[in-house]
């Protein structure tokens, strides 16, 4: 029997103060399009290790993993096929550039990030806001 299970994805959530990092897509899907950096879990790979990886190969900083945020598995979340994308916070010091897979990294301010002001990929655009927008509590 052959099982069709789903790719599992890995995204890295970095925060500075008012500024969350992100790498701007070189490939399709959404190339040119704003996202966070990660990327898929290879094989053999912890996940939590994936993120590292992903963010180092992306933006060049490394990073210290802090916690779990959140996953996103919706069947219809890309195009390609079915991802589950496991999203951790995590800390970095240093500037982005962008490499890899990435054109382009940078910190961008949440309120830029969280008013349209850019093309965010898929549905980074609803994790970036979950994970950043103010509660009204």
């Amino acid at each position: 029997m052959e099982y069709r299970n789903p790719a599992l994805a890995v995204d890295a959530a970095v925060r500075r103060g008012d500024h969350v990092l992100l790498i701007q897509r070189g490939n399709a899907p959404w190339k040119g399009s704003w996202a966070l950096p990660g990327g898929f879990v290879d094989e053999g790979e912890d996940p939590e290790v994936a993120v590292l990886r992903e963010l180092k190969e992306e933006t060049g900083l490394d990073g210290v993993l802090k916690g779990l945020l959140m996953v996103r598995g919706d069947p219809n979340r890309d195009p390609r096929k079915h991802i589950v994308s496991i999203v951790y916070t995590v800390e970095a010091d240093g500037e982005p550039v962008g490499g890899d897979d990435a054109a382009d990294a940078r910190f961008y301010p949440i309120s830029q990030v969280l008013n349209g002001e850019l093309d965010i990929a898929g549905d980074h655009t609803d994790i970036l806001r979950e994970w950043l927008a103010p509660r009204g509590d």
